[in-house]
């Protein structure tokens, strides 16, 4: 067997990690060889209940999981890492303005970026899952200066399979038949959920979306609808927010990063955006299509985009540019 990977989760006690520390621990991302060390990071007050999720772990029995190592101090949970789930942020509270939710996460992830830049290894792939996702992404990225951007990402593989869930339940197929689906922009309800290089395989042939689902009008309307609003849906039904969903798309996300995605098919992450071809604003962290081989993913290039999806993808950088704005003037940088 491999030497142990060193894994942090943050929010190690929260509803997300819950579901999600499983999975990593028994070998569903990492691969089934590949041994791993967790170390789980939350605030002061929730040690006892992260000690209780320690114990379960342990009764868990599990060959791969080589130690775990619940903390409060960021010194030793950022030591030596080569994987960094960042789950745990501060919530919207009722009644809290947007820029007083951005200024929280600022602090936070200002000062677990520069904890990825003392600590950790300078290979490390941070993924970002706790909201607003992709700022608190770009300032954790501008706060660790020695790692490069493209270690970096964040989480929309959950709105990517919930486009692609929704489009496999309107034509009948498992949701496997679904591919190329794309989440462009932010991980907010201004994303934009692409299918015009969709492809469903009805019955053994592959069909574009639109003339697989034979309705434009739904596609255009409800469908995205549908797919920017599913958080809060779920939230109204479960007085929770995804758990079970963000946990598997988190599993999805970084298994595909470390196994790659799969021949002529990609996937969607919010990445660093400069560079790209798409005219998107530089230095944003902006939901792509990409695909991934030897842990590094590359823009899909070339893909054909409408006056349509245009409008969308600009509308949902003017929301990224305001958030980055008001966030880096609190970074003070």
């Amino acid at each position: 067997q491999s030497e142990p990977i060193r894994v942090l989760v943050t929010g190690a006690a929260g509803q997300i990690a819950y579901s999600l520390l499983l999975s990593i621990a028994k070998g569903d991302v990492f691969g089934k060889d590949q041994p791993v060390i967790l170390l789980l990071l939350d605030i002061t007050p929730m040690l006892p209940v992260l000690e209780g999720v320690v114990m379960e772990l342990q009764d868990c029995s599990l060959p791969l999981l080589r130690d775990i190592v619940p903390t409060d101090k960021e010194e030793v949970a950022f030591k030596d890492l080569d994987v960094a789930i960042l789950v745990g942020s501060m919530p919207r509270k009722e009644g809290m303005e947007r820029k007083d939710l951005l200024k929280a996460n600022v602090n936070i992830f200002k000062s677990q970026g520069a904890a990825l830049d003392k600590y950790a290894k300078k290979t490390v792939k941070v993924l970002v899952v706790g909201n607003p996702a992709n700022t608190n992404c770009l300032i954790a990225a501008k706060s660790a200066p020695s790692i490069p951007k493209e270690n970096f990402s964040c989480l929309t593989r959950l709105d990517h399979n919930r486009a692609r869930s929704q489009v496999a339940i309107r034509c009948g197929v498992p949701a496997t038949q679904v591919t190329n689906v794309i989440i462009w922009g932010n991980h907010s309800s201004t994303q934009y959920p692409d299918v015009h290089h969709c492809k469903v395989n009805m019955s053994g042939s592959e069909l574009a979306c639109f003339d697989a689902v034979k309705d434009d009008a739904w596609l255009k309307g409800d469908f995205i609808a549908t797919v920017q609003q599913r958080g809060a849906a779920v939230i109204k039904a479960r007085k929770l927010s995804s758990a079970m969903s963000a946990a598997k798309a988190i599993c999805d996300h970084l298994r595909d990063i470390w196994v790659g995605t799969p021949e002529g098919e990609f996937t969607s992450m919010g990445i660093y955006s400069t560079g790209n071809s798409y005219a998107v604003p530089e230095d944003l962290i902006y939901s792509f299509p990409v695909q991934i081989k030897d842990k590094t993913w590359k823009i899909v290039e070339g893909l054909a985009i409408n006056d349509f999806s245009r409008s969308k993808m600009d509308a949902t950088a003017a929301e990224l540019i305001e958030e980055r704005d008001t966030a880096v003037a609190f970074l003070g940088v």
